[in-house]
């Protein structure tokens, strides 16, 4: 049965007042807890998590919206399901966090184990992720003007193994299988071939000599047991749908090939081949290895005190920086947060994404990549050439092409120079114009454009914009190290991704609780200034809720428990009606005092959460 508290239903006195010392309530407050609990914490997708109990039948749930924020916490502290129970129960600023009584607590981590299946399967981290992003953006009134983008490699809780390990570890956990479910198939097996697969998967071919020479005969034989044991079991119904038969499969379809009757092994396989067949979905990187890769786009205005990830983009290993530029700017954009700048390293800037982007109204200031440039030759930039036209008009020894004409079919440029210029030119074994009587050169437009990023490159207004792109490294850096993005604890895309997203915006929230006292002070100071009459106090809790909804209830308590209850409560009826009716929309509350005269609690929950507030 559901069990569900709204957050924004919050008591007259916090009781956590008590549990805590002064400074230490203060502290928690102050912390990324505060912002938890007053912030984020109604954001988080209860209602679709409700979707899974029943209204009425069983035995009722842990408080759901707890539960997602359990889920969201455990992510962003790198916590086991053991030690997220623990905290639930345990931990007093965890359960200040959640909107929990203090103390009380009971859960164990099948229950916690369920509620992370649940947002796995339905894919609510994305939504968390956008929603808290979007929230605090609004709450610190972030500048996404201008963002910084590049990606950090992920690796998932899987062993690390190399084609010739990969290759007999499928054998040897189908062979397991068969094994344990069909004695009489697995005997009928060749001993030498069962023999070969008994060690552990640790200790498998450790010994093996190192050569060369005895490593891919052993990678061949490996091969030819593999695609054995395929056509042994291809028609038996009990083995070919199992797991382990359809990894075995997969493997050697990615890292073998069959050739006159012969099983050869691919010379390359590239990089979206299986790494381990307990992680199907990780795939491989040149640099960095096998794993996921996230984007991240984070803000980078120079007057703000923290920054914070406007985008996160699970992706594949195998997915290049170029590749992924339009997928986050999309995300970006689909938020609300589409940068006027996006500053990113040479991988992402193609002249496609440059184009795209400028189409897009977004900026996108790159380095031009150079690593396929030869400094000894001459290039585009180091020719005359009018942008209008895309048609060359000198050569980088002055002279005057014959013929330079542009074709707008196949967007190339072809020019024609004066052959005895040519001959006697020093430049010519530099020069990229080719041909003997007939002299050709051809470009095109994207080689133009990007000569002319490389003469902007140069210049020092673009050193200095472009030098807050170095900022995000160490961002990733904090990250991993805080959050435990770098090495996850889970496999799987859809954990992975899970927890990729929730440790993201996590972080978000440990930056904006950098900067969240100081915004919660100056509301309470504000709303606390205009003195102990009901009716003063009343037209300043009603302006601090339509400015500042969130922070003005959390200073309504503030209020509250400085000032003398008996007071309130026996402030009299006309002076509270007298600043109620002073605010048109809010003449049903004054209704309300009416019925409810000691219900003062009602009536701040009433003038906050009030719908006509939201369009203010």
């Amino acid at each position: 049965m559901k069990h569900i508290v709204e957050p924004r239903q919050m008591m007259l006195a916090d009781p956590y007042e008590h549990v805590f010392s002064p400074v230490a309530y203060k502290k928690v407050r102050a912390g990324w807890q505060g912002v938890f609990r007053h912030v984020i914490l109604e954001l988080l997708p209860a209602e679709a998590l409700a979707r899974s109990f029943s209204d009425e039948l069983g035995r009722p749930t842990k408080e759901i919206y707890s539960m997602a924020g359990l889920v969201f916490i455990m992510q962003f502290n790198n916590w086991t399901a053991e030690q997220a129970a623990d905290a639930y129960m345990f931990d007093t600023a965890i359960q200040y966090a959640l909107n929990l009584s203090p103390g009380a607590q009971s859960m164990c981590s099948r229950t916690l184990e369920r509620y992370l299946k649940l947002v796995r399967e339905d894919g609510l981290a994305g939504r968390i992720m956008d929603d808290v992003t979007s929230a605090l953006v609004s709450v610190l009134d972030k500048n996404v003007r201008e963002q910084r983008l590049d990606s950090t490699h992920v690796f998932s809780n899987m062993a690390l193994f190399g084609r010739t390990q990969l290759m007999g570890v499928a054998v040897r956990r189908f062979l397991s299988q068969v094994r344990r479910h069909d004695r009489a198939a697995y005997d009928a097996l060749p001993e030498e071939l069962r023999a070969r697969y008994a060690p552990s998967e640790q200790r498998l071919f450790g010994d093996t000599q190192r050569d060369q020479a005895a490593r891919s005969q052993l990678r061949r034989q490996v091969a030819e047991d593999m695609y054995a044991l395929i056509v042994r079991f291809s028609d038996d119904k009990l083995h070919n749908t199992r797991r382990a038969y359809l990894a075995l499969t997969r493997v050697f379809e990615e890292q073998c090939d069959i050739q006159e009757r012969k099983t050869v092994v691919k010379e390359k396989t590239g990089g979206r081949v299986m790494q381990n067949p307990s992680d199907p979905d990780a795939t491989y990187d040149g640099k960095k290895g096998p794993g996921y890769q996230v984007q991240l786009s984070e803000t980078c205005d120079s007057n703000s005190e923290v920054q914070l990830i406007t985008a996160a983009v699970p992706q594949s290993a195998a997915d290049t920086d170029a590749q992924s530029v339009a997928p986050v700017c999309e995300h970006i954009k689909a938020q609300g947060h589409q940068p006027s700048t996006l500053l990113a390293d040479a991988a992402y800037g193609s002249d496609d994404n440059v184009q795209q982007l400028s189409q897009e109204g977004t900026a996108l200031i790159s380095p031009v990549n150079c690593s396929k440039r030869d400094p000894d030759k001459l290039h585009i930039d180091d020719f005359d050439t009018d942008p209008e036209t895309e048609c060359i008009t000198r050569c980088p020894e002055g002279h005057a092409p014959l013929q330079s004409q542009h074709h707008a079919q196949d967007g190339v440029t072809t020019t024609y120079f004066d052959a005895a210029h040519c001959r006697c030119c020093a430049r010519r074994s530099r020069c990229p114009v080719e041909g003997n009587e007939r002299r050709r050169f051809r470009h095109t437009k994207a080689q133009r454009r990007g000569a002319a990023r490389l003469r902007e490159e140069r210049s020092e207004s673009w050193r200095k914009t472009y030098a807050k792109r170095a900022g995000i490294e160490g961002a990733i850096g904090r990250i991993k190290r805080r959050t435990g993005l770098g090495r996850l604890k889970v496999r799987g895309q859809a954990a992975v991704y899970m927890a990729i997203l929730l440790k993201v915006a996590g972080w978000n929230i440990l930056q904006a609780a950098k900067v969240w006292y100081k915004r919660l002070n100056g509301a309470e100071k504000s709303v606390g200034a205009y003195g102990d009459t009901i009716a003063d106090l009343i037209r300043r809790v009603l302006d601090a809720a339509i400015q500042k909804k969130r922070l003005a209830m959390f200073a309504i308590n503030r209020i509250i428990r400085k000032n003398e209850t008996s007071r309130i409560l026996h402030a009299g009826r006309r002076g509270l009606l007298s600043a109620l009716s002073s605010k048109g929309e809010f003449e049903r509350l004054g209704r309300l005092w009416k019925s409810r005269p000691y219900c003062i609690a009602g009536v701040w929950r009433e003038i906050i959460l009030d719908p006509a507030l939201n369009h203010r």
